[in-house]
């Protein structure tokens, strides 16, 4: 790209031309202008000439289209740094290949304390099984060593770092021979980031961040709270955010509240809400989400860490304090106990009241009509991660083996939340998914199942429009005069409309509909390039030689 800078970066005038301007202002804009941290103006190529002598910088596009910025409405930003920064076991295609890599990983940091890992998934190993105790042992050199399993529901750990956690193996959920959930994993998750260094932490927080740039995202919902990780780590990712030009973070921290006191003290760590990962339930890869019926391969219904009346407690008190709350629900009966917990805090402070809070369900994976209504009843919002579904779904997949292909078919249904109404926000939750919103909207595009499928154009709003209402920024998300200045450019092929209905999509591409395009996501086709990606007016990523 050719351009010529003016001084004065905060306060300076932009114009871009020559490209594609995603924007319901001017579907066929070419050009737009923006003034400090806000957009100014949307249109025309020839309309832009009347700007260009008066702007302190012009962005030649060549043709790249500039959408609005992405927002990541669920991360653990320093585990996705240490994932990005350390041992990622995500696409390790054998149960050897992984130990290999703890191998290598041990033997490159020899002074770190407890050695940390992610990713591993034995689903789709040939060997059908995860590594024993003693084959870590082996592997890390008889070194204290914490490996979470790709949905960080579980974690296996070797007998060293057993040994620094005094009660562990008599704790709810210890396995001897297995993968260590809910108590048993939370002691030794805690034990393990304890040894992680402020300038560690700091390294893996920076990295994802950067990371995040790359990608052209501008806000990351950062899920924190007790077991996941720490008010030290909290507070620090918050206060290094604030310290950067972008991307934003936006905190949750997932503790229960029943009073205004409780609230007083999340807001004080710089929390937005009480939100986030707060456990209703675990996971459908561990086998830990709870529901209704027993699993397809496991004679139990999973865990259940809240109940409804719990979830009325804590509602009702966010309600009063004006705070978010949210919950974490995977499993029918967990989401099932959600909408039960949400209607029963509605009755004592008022459904205006809980609907005017946003408050929000992490992953809402298995849904059916009753729930779908009551989220729509209560505003609830839908944050969800269609890259589970590109993941875990389809008739092979770790969705039919836990739960049987016919259940599994349910999972994920985001055409009947778009019908129903339901505010719908993506994300990643990585690092169990890695960062990447394009595929996030491919993913959900092209649904395993087909007939919970939404456009393309309603994923991306999804990835946009969405996170930044679920967290309460109405203005953002969009490429219009007084929106901010928070955008993305990308390289790119051809601008289609996609959506499931060949009825819509067929129209939509009619001049006459006023419908912007935006990339061909058909599985197969190369994803846009992120060039640049601009937050609040301000450059926080370029790519190399562009």
């Amino acid at each position: 790209m050719n351009e010529r800078s003016a001084q004065g970066h905060e306060t300076r005038t932009v114009l871009l031309r020559g490209g594609e301007v995603h924007s319901p202002a001017d579907p066929f804009a070419t050009a737009m202008v923006t003034q400090g941290g806000s957009i100014a103006w949307v249109g025309s190529e020839s309309a832009a000439d009347s700007f260009a002598d008066g702007v302190d910088e012009v962005i030649h596009l060549e043709g790249a289209l500039v959408t609005p910025a992405f927002t990541d409405a669920h991360v653990h930003i320093t585990a996705t740094g240490l994932a990005l920064t350390g041992l990622d076991l995500t696409g390790a295609p054998t149960l050897a290949d992984a130990l290999a890599r703890v191998r290598e990983y041990a033997a490159a940091r020899p002074a770190d304390p407890v050695l940390l890992g992610h990713g591993w998934d034995a689903t789709h190993w040939p060997e059908g099984r995860h590594p024993t105790r003693a084959e870590l042992d082996e592997a890390a050199g008889g070194r204290a060593l914490y490996l979470s399993r790709t949905d960080v529901h579980s974690a296996l750990v070797t007998t060293a770092l057993l040994e620094l956690v005094p009660g562990a193996a008599e704790s709810a959920g210890f396995a001897e021979g297995g993968p260590l959930t809910r108590d048993a994993h939370h002691a030794v998750r805690e034990r393990a980031h304890s040894t992680l260094t402020p300038a560690r932490r700091s390294e893996a927080q920076r990295a994802a961040l950067a990371h995040a740039a790359s990608l052209g995202i501008s806000d990351l919902h950062e899920c924190a709270g007790p077991g996941i990780s720490s008010e030290e780590d909290f507070t620090a990712l918050l206060a290094l955010a604030a310290e950067r030009n972008g991307p934003r973070v936006h905190g949750y921290w997932a503790e229960p509240v029943t009073s205004a006191a409780d609230a007083a003290r999340i807001r004080a760590l710089g929390a937005i809400g009480a939100a986030g990962d707060l456990f209703v339930d675990g996971s459908l890869g561990s086998r830990t989400a709870h529901l209704t019926s027993p699993y397809a391969d496991a004679h139990h219904t999973g865990s259940a860490y809240l109940d409804a009346d719990g979830i009325a407690d804590h509602v009702a008190a966010c309600t009063e304090a004006g705070l978010q709350a949210g919950f974490h629900a995977i499993g029918d009966a967990a989401v099932a106990a959600v909408a039960e917990g949400v209607r029963a805090a509605a009755a004592r402070v008022g459904t205006d009241q809980v609907r005017a809070a946003r408050h929000r369900v992490e992953h809402a994976e298995m849904m059916d009509g009753q729930t779908i209504a009551a989220f729509a009843e209560f505003a609830l919002t839908a944050s969800v991660q269609p890259g589970f579904d590109a993941a875990w779904g389809g008739p092979g997949g770790m969705y039919a083996a836990r739960l049987g292909q016919e259940r599994a078919a349910r999972l994920n249904p985001y055409a009947a939340l778009q019908r129903a109404g339901v505010p719908l926000a993506f994300g990643s939750d990585s690092p169990v998914i890695p960062l990447g919103p394009w595929e996030a909207v491919r993913a959900a595009a092209f649904h395993r199942t087909p007939e919970h499928r939404i456009s393309v154009r309603g994923g991306f709003t999804a990835h946009t429009r969405g996170g930044r209402r679920a967290v309460g920024a109405d203005e953002g998300g969009v490429l219009v005069p007084g929106a901010p200045a928070d955008y993305a450019l990308w390289r790119t092929g051809e601008l289609v409309v996609q959506a499931p209905d060949l009825r819509v999509a067929n129209w939509s591409t009619d001049p006459r509909s006023g419908t912007p395009g935006l990339p061909d996501l058909t599985p197969g086709e190369q994803l846009p390039v992120c060039l640049r990606t601009v937050v609040g007016g301000r450059t926080v990523y370029e790519r190399p030689n562009e």
